[in-house]
């Protein structure tokens, strides 16, 4: 469910884009727009992923070298990263926590790794209501947005907003 001001900005994204505002106002209408906008943002739209298992993270491009380098300080930071299971890289302490972590010159092709793996294409809607340029990451932890919407609309989203 959308917040009333997302609302407000999913209407006036309908009212501004002439492919959305031709839809009819109904239900019909409504399954039409929501199918669009949960489509895939073109050009593409990078969004920080709000859950990235540790283990895609540490299995995927991970050089285990790195870690041998870490302070013991930096070392405790990234075991309880990792302990956790999952990060959420959309919050700035996490994303924080891997350039204090990966911090070298030399850290810079790991830390990228990671962030690559932090990131994914947003929808349409998600691309909507993100903030941020929404380009890819770089090594420096910049690069995506972060969503203020995360998933699909509904026809019942669409039709509310329309409507309101």
């Amino acid at each position: 469910m959308l917040t009333p001001a997302q609302n407000t900005a999913l209407k006036a994204a309908i009212i501004a884009d002439a492919t959305l505002n031709a839809f009819v106002n109904n239900s019909d209408g409504a399954f039409g727009i929501a199918a669009l906008l949960n489509a895939t943002a073109s050009p593409d739209y990078y969004v920080w992923r709000t859950s990235v298992p540790m283990k895609e993270i540490m299995q995927n491009g991970f050089d285990w070298t790195r870690v041998d380098n870490l302070t013991i300080g930096k070392a405790r930071i990234w075991d309880w990263m990792r302990g956790t299971g999952e990060v959420n890289p959309s919050q700035s302490n996490v994303r924080a926590g891997v350039l204090a972590v990966f911090g070298t010159a030399g850290d810079l092709s790991t830390r990228l790794a990671v962030f690559q793996h932090c990131q994914r294409l947003a929808t349409q809607a998600e691309k909507l209501f993100a903030t941020g340029s929404g380009v890819t990451a770089t090594e420096q932890g910049a690069g995506p947005s972060v969503m203020g919407f995360e998933g699909n609309l509904s026809y019942q989203d669409v039709d509310n907003a329309r409507n309101s």
